[in-house]
């Protein structure tokens, strides 16, 4: 992605969010980022296209980050607590942040079916990857990793659209966590009951 495309997806971010997606134009587009409309057309044909270079930029940057700090996270619960972070808890509190969210999801998803599947796809992956080394476990819970991390990366999507609020959204991530590694890892104690 060149630093011209960025800059537009910079500047669309910005303006869908004061604006919604229905009520911003091309020229509010070019506007915000400083470009004329010959450039914004040479590289997006409409507000689809600009939708789309959203989803992808948003995925690239998280997936940058989760490579990047993965090598550090101590175990499989920060493994999976990074990967959430990323996919699904940024998103939400930048749409949290959003006059006009339903405008832009709405937009997003009417358009952007092909790159949102694909961006799904790739963090079911990277789910994949870390649950990898845990195979044997998973197998024995009667699942595969593959059907693990297509769960878990639906989940956590789904409790994103449809929590009460932020909390509620982060006690779900938290149950689905627990999930994970209880496949993964087999049962863990509950420090909070006592053994008589």
């Amino acid at each position: 992605m060149t630093e011209l495309e960025k800059t537009v997806l910079d500047a669309a971010l910005h303006v869908f969010s004061r604006y919604g997606v229905k009520r911003t134009s091309m020229g509010d587009l070019c506007e915000e980022a400083g470009v004329s409309r010959q450039t914004l057309y040479n590289r997006f044909r409409n507000k689809d296209d600009i939708l789309r270079g959203l989803i992808g930029r948003y995925t690239e940057l998280a997936l940058e980050e989760i490579a990047e700090e993965l090598p550090k996270a101590p175990d499989l619960a920060a493994q999976i607590d990074l990967i959430f972070d990323r996919m699904v808890v940024r998103g939400f509190d930048t749409m949290q942040a959003m006059p006009n969210a339903q405008d832009f999801i709405d937009g997003a998803n009417a358009v952007s079916q092909e790159a949102l599947q694909c961006s799904a796809g790739r963090f079911r992956a990277v789910i994949a990857e870390v649950l990898m080394p845990h195979e044997g476990a998973i197998n024995r819970a009667g699942m595969t990793v593959e059907a693990l991390a297509d769960c878990l990366q639906r989940a956590a999507k789904a409790a994103g659209m449809h929590a009460q609020d932020r909390a509620h959204f982060l006690a779900q991530l938290r149950t689905l966590k627990q999930l994970c590694l209880t496949a993964a890892l087999g049962p863990v104690p509950d420090a909070t009951h006592k053994e008589d």
